[in-house]
Order: C-alpha cells, then sequence, then structure tokens
C-alpha cells in the first residue's frame, strides 16, 4: 500500500471517530500532518464521495459520508 492510500485510509479513520465533524486543521493536528497535506488528500476523498464537507460560518467541517446510501439500500 503507498503513502497516498496509507494517509486517505488513516483520514477516513480519524472522521468515522467524530461523526460531528472536524476541520482540516482539526484532521491536521490529530493526525500530525500539515494542513496543506490534509487538504490535498481530503479534496480528493469528497471528489469519491468518501466525504462531505459541511459549511458553518467561517469554518468547513469535514464528515465521513454514510456508506450503502448511493445504491438506495
Amino acid at each position: 500500500m503507498d503513502n497516498e492510500t496509507k494517509t486517505k485510509k488513516r483520514i477516513a479513520t480519524e472522521l468515522g471517530k467524530y461523526p460531528e465533524g472536524l476541520t482540516i486543521i482539526d484532521l491536521a493536528s490529530r493526525l500530525g500532518i500539515s494542513r496543506q497535506t490534509a487538504s490535498r488528500y481530503v479534496l480528493p476523498l469528497i471528489s469519491e464521495g468518501i466525504i462531505k464537507i459541511r459549511k458553518i460560518g467561517p469554518a468547513k467541517l469535514c464528515y465521513l459520508k454514510k456508506q450503502g446510501k448511493k445504491s438506495g439500500k
């Protein structure tokens, strides 16, 4: 498994622990990576439908998207 895949899995795992969501800064801090690095991995995860973003005031909260809803199950 390459570093990109490992980092994406770590992000998804961490977001799974916080159903109320985390900002990218909080996520980066919890994973020990920079904000820029976290953003670089979060954006593709949003495009892949794994993470969703909700804007609350100036903050953007990242959430792990619930699985199984795409197929109508």
